[in-house]
Order: C-alpha cells, then sequence, then structure tokens
C-alpha cells in the first residue's frame, strides 16, 4: 500500500475551518473566516450585472474552443485599464502585458514560476503578518521567502518605520510582495504619501514590486484603491501585479484573474509575456473561458459598468457600515477594549486582538469561527447576527 501509508496533509487554515462550521450542528453559528462577502442576508449574491452579462454571453455563444494560452486580448485591455486608468502612460507605451490566470492565486503561482525560472536566487519577501496561503504559494514555486515588518500591534496600525528600515537593506534585485490596497490580514494599508516613499526605496534598491490586487474597489473606491500600484508604476520600472475579480465581481467559482508584467519598454513586456506564457503552458496550459467574458462583457457596456459600479460600491459602503456598527455594539455591550481602530481600516478584513485562546473559546462556547490570528471577516456581519456576535466576544472578553 502506498496512499494509505502517506501521512495526512493538515488542514488549510481558512478553508478547513468553513469545513469545521459546515459540520457544526448549532444552528446559530457564525462563520467570519473565509473571504467571501455576505450580503445583509447573510448570503453571498450574484451581480446583477454578471447576471445580466452571463445571458448576453450564452445568447451570441457559438464555441467552447480553447482559448490562447494568456487569454484573450480584449480581457487584458480592460484589466489594464481597470488597474492603471485608461489613460495611463505606460499603457500608450506598450510596456505592460497581461495574462489570464484561474484566479489571483493562480497569478500568484505563475509570478512565482517565472521568478523561479528566470531570475533564480531572488527571495520573495511578505509582509508579517499576510495571506496564509502567500507562503504556500510561493514554497511550492520552490522560491525563498522571507518577511518585513508591517503591523504594529500596539498601535494597531502600520508600522511604516520599521518597515521602510527593512525594505531599505533587502538585496538588490530582490522581490517585495506589497497588498495593493485591502490588507489581508489586517485592513491596514499604506496612505498615498507613504507609497510614494515605498517606490522610492524599491527604485533606489531596484528592489522588484510584486502586487497583489485582490480587493480593487473594496477599501475607498475603484481609482482610490489603485493609487499605490500607480504611485509604482514609474517610467522605466518594472514589477508585477497580481490581479483578482473574486470579491469585486462576486465571481468566487469561476476563478478568474489576471497577471500584469510592467517591463521598462514594449519589447520587455512581450519577451516578459512570452515566458510567462511558458510557465502557464506547464501549467494549466490556457485559462477558462467563462469569468473573463463576463468581466469583459461588464467592462466595455456603459449601463453594465454603471450598474456595476454601483454593486461595488454598495458592498464597500456596507461593509465600512458593519465596522461601525461591530464597534458601537461593543461598547454598547459593556466592553471596555478600544476596538475604534477597526472603523480605520480598510477591507473585508480587520485584526481584531482576540487572542488564540479566545478564538478557540469563541468556537467551541459560542460556534463563532474566526482565524486563529484574530483575523476576522467583516463583511461576513450581518444586522442579525451582530448582538450574538458582540456578545460572545464581550464573554470571552471578561
Amino acid at each position: 500500500m502506498i496512499f494509505e501509508a502517506l501521512p495526512v496533509a493538515p488542514a488549510d487554515p481558512i478553508l478547513g475551518l468553513t469545513e469545521a462550521f459546515n459540520k457544526d450542528p448549532n444552528p446559530n453559528k457564525i462563520n467570519l473566516s473565509v473571504g467571501v462577502y455576505k450580503d445583509a442576508e447573510g448570503k453571498t449574491p450574484v451581480f446583477r450585472s454578471v447576471k445580466r452579462a452571463e445571458e448576453r454571453i450564452l445568447q451570441r455563444e457559438t464555441s467552447k474552443d480553447y482559448m490562447p494560452i494568456q487569454g484573450s486580448a480584449e480581457y487584458a485591455r480592460v484589466v489594464q485599464e481597470l488597474v492603471f486608468g485608461a489613460g495611463h502612460a505606460a499603457l500608450a507605451e506598450k510596456r505592460i502585458a497581461t495574462a489570464h490566470t484561474p484566479g489571483g492565486t493562480g497569478a500568484l503561482r505563475v509570478a512565482g514560476d517565472f521568478i523561479k525560472q528566470m531570475l533564480p536566487g531572488r527571495t520573495v519577501w511578505l509582509s508579517n503578518p499576510t495571506w496564509p496561503n502567500h507562503p504556500n504559494v510561493f514554497k511550492a514555486a520552490g522560491l525563498p521567502i522571507d518577511t518585513y515588518p508591517y503591523f504594529d500591534a500596539a498601535a494597531n496600525a502600520l508600522d511604516f518605520d520599521a518597515m521602510t528600515a527593512k525594505l531599505k537593506t533587502l538585496p538588490e534585485g530582490d522581490i517585495v510582495l506589497l497588498h495593493g490596497c485591502c490588507h489581508n490580514p489586517t485592513g491596514i494599508d499604506p496612505t498615498p504619501e507613504q507609497w510614494q516613499i515605498i517606490g522610492d526605496i524599491l527604485d533606489a534598491r531596484k528592489l522588484l514590486p510584486l502586487i497583489d490586487f485582490a480587493y480593487q474597489g473594496l477599501g475607498d473606491g475603484l481609482e482610490e484603491d489603485a493609487a499605490g500600484v500607480r504611485a509604482l508604476c514609474r517610467p522605466g520600472r518594472e514589477m508585477f501585479i497580481c490581479s483578482s475579480f473574486s470579491k469585486n465581481f462576486g465571481l468566487y467559482n469561476e476563478r478568474v484573474g489576471a497577471l500584469t508584467v510592467v517591463a521598462a519598454n514594449e519589447a520587455g513586456a512581450q519577451i516578459a509575456l512570452s515566458q510567462l506564457k511558458a510557465c502557464i503552458r506547464a501549467n494549466y496550459s490556457n485559462p477558462p473561458a467563462h469569468g473573463a467574458s463576463i468581466i469583459t462583457t461588464v467592462l466595455n457596456d456603459p449601463d453594465l459598468r454603471a450598474e456595476w459600479e454601483a454593486e461595488v460600491a454598495a458592498m464597500r459602503d456596507r461593509i465600512n457600515g458593519m465596522r461601525a456598527l461591530f464597534v458601537d455594539t461593543l461598547k454598547a455591550k459593556g466592553v471596555q477594549r478600544d476596538f475604534s481602530f477597526l472603523k480605520r481600516q480598510r477591507g473585508m478584513f480587520s485584526f481584531s486582538g482576540l487572542t488564540k485562546e479566545q478564538v478557540e473559546t469563541l468556537r467551541q462556547k459560542h460556534a463563532i469561527y474566526i482565524l486563529g490570528s484574530g483575523r476576522i471577516n467583516v463583511a461576513g456581519m450581518t444586522q442579525g447576527n451582530m448582538g450574538p456576535l458582540c456578545d460572545a466576544i464581550a464573554d470571552v472578553l471578561r
């Protein structure tokens, strides 16, 4: 027996919690672990703009033929314009190339394969903390990883001085992974001025930025959330951007993302794209079509795009509303600890400051599922579950 003798792999720290949640018989259970948006009724909705786009796609679809290795040129164009803005100089200079990938995770893995094969010996530097799957992806690609400071737990804020001090010491040519907006798990982002300083350091140290851009539109707005990416996209500078449309289009199970490379010039972009295609061919060969068709259809139609932008704004407003309600309800329940920092954070996630032991008590005693790190998916909160949630947190903090 070969397989039976193998060790059982540990459960994923995020998806494994959802499996445990699904098995929990408690009718009042609350899942604030996995990064999935919930509406006011606690459901993960399909966008109206998406359904309308799908109706058009089904009507006009005539073939299920393979996509090109890098996906469609039209998809690449709309992704680039969403990330950089239609009038960005790098687009006019044709120094940007985009490959359609299976989700943002697929984009990260293709970038990892590219770095391993084309840029050997480089270390990928991750923020401390970061999304728990980041180390898995880059280790699987055979890359060395390390961390730079990011979160000041005492102040519940960005530890910008420690972060920049470390970046100034990194070896020339290494890769620095940055969260474009809505940092996962802390919900804390650099200011526009801080992004400029980060860009100056990356330039001076000749470091290659790799931007994980999974939440555009869920922080302060579609344009506002792209400020960091655009601040780093300077004349002659190179970078990677890994986009995901799971959250801002609600296309979780369509697995649609993109890997964009910015080169110093058009020739460099085309050479990089040729190598990305080689990595993709050896991995999943070519991307799935449906999710990209939805995004292309929505972004190319003024009516659908306006409806989509309104839906994204409604998501953002609901998330920020839940942040405020959470803080206010905890205070009303008599919790003495100051949770007001949660109102300053952005995106779906927040570091709550709850300890691993407190999180475990919440799960065992109250059927509330939160990551061991204390990360909370604010988008999983509703007016209906807010009272029981805050009662439970007040109980474990006593």
